[in-house]
């Protein structure tokens, strides 16, 4: 167990601070108008800045106009479908490879009931979360790989 460090309400200079309006920080500093005036908007135009300096340094360009008439070999999503690309690729009913990309987002739903009740925070206390989060990585690591291979390596990876 860890010990846990809670403030003395008794304190006279926390209770100043309190007083004030000025006890939810560490730093006993208002959100208002520190936060949102200061520091949010130097956030927000660093994020600006670094994308429209990298849109100028690195500017997308433009591929081959598509022909309607020539359809590329293999059709690849981006590479964040790759996984859910996989599974409808390898298995032979399309119905079912259907009804498996659905389980997904079923399954990402799910992922806050799955050990609700266990009280501690660290995910090595946790075993159940932490074997499922452990086993969907791999998993989805694995059909991603796979995706990038012709079909008939794609499941064995290459490997035999």
């Amino acid at each position: 167990m860890s010990t846990l460090k809670k403030p003395d309400l008794a304190d006279p200079k926390l209770r100043a601070k309190l007083a004030k309006g000025m006890g939810h920080n560490y730093y006993g500093e208002p959100a208002w108008p520190n936060d949102l005036l200061y520091i949010f908007p130097v956030v927000i135009l660093g994020t600006i800045a670094c994308v429209v300096g990298l849109a100028v340094l690195d500017p997308a360009i433009l591929g081959d106009k598509a022909n309607p008439f020539a359809t590329p070999l293999e059709i690849l999503p981006e590479w964040y479908l790759y996984p859910v690309f996989q599974i409808l690729r390898v298995v032979p009913n399309k119905l079912l490879g259907i009804v498996l990309q659905t389980l997904i987002p079923l399954g990402l739903i799910l992922i806050p009931f799955i050990e609700n009740v266990n009280k501690f925070y660290n995910p090595f206390r946790r075993p159940v979360a932490m074997g499922f989060f452990l086993f969907g990585t791999v998993l989805t690591i694995y059909l991603g790989i796979g995706a990038c291979l012709p079909i008939d390596k794609s499941l064995t990876l290459g490997l035999f």
